[in-house]
């Protein structure tokens, strides 16, 4: 099974693809160094394999090569950085090296 996180900017959302097929995508707000996550979802027949917290993953890796912050709107998001503490450096507001 090969996976795949992408930025998907004209469609203004993160899609994860499993072998060539999108099977979610976390929707985005993009400004001048902050990115907001609005919405989170996976295809009902994606659902339970892990793949919301990979695309989470993948998305908050490309932002942070990016240097933006994150305003986590979106509850998957936030709930996902509360439990990854070694992301919440990029929640727009927290202290930045």
């Amino acid at each position: 099974m090969a996976i795949e996180v992408a930025d998907a900017p004209e469609a203004k959302r993160y899609e994860i693809s499993v072998d060539g097929e999108v099977a979610g995508y976390a929707e985005y707000i993009l400004t001048d160094g902050l990115i907001t996550f609005t919405h989170t979802e996976i295809d009902p027949g994606h659902e339970g394999r892990g793949l919301g917290g990979t695309l989470v993953r993948g998305a908050l890796d490309d932002v942070r090569g990016r240097s933006l912050a994150v305003l986590p709107l979106c509850p998957f998001v936030k709930g996902w950085i509360q439990r990854h503490r070694d992301y919440a450096d990029l929640v727009y507001g927290a202290p930045r090296d």
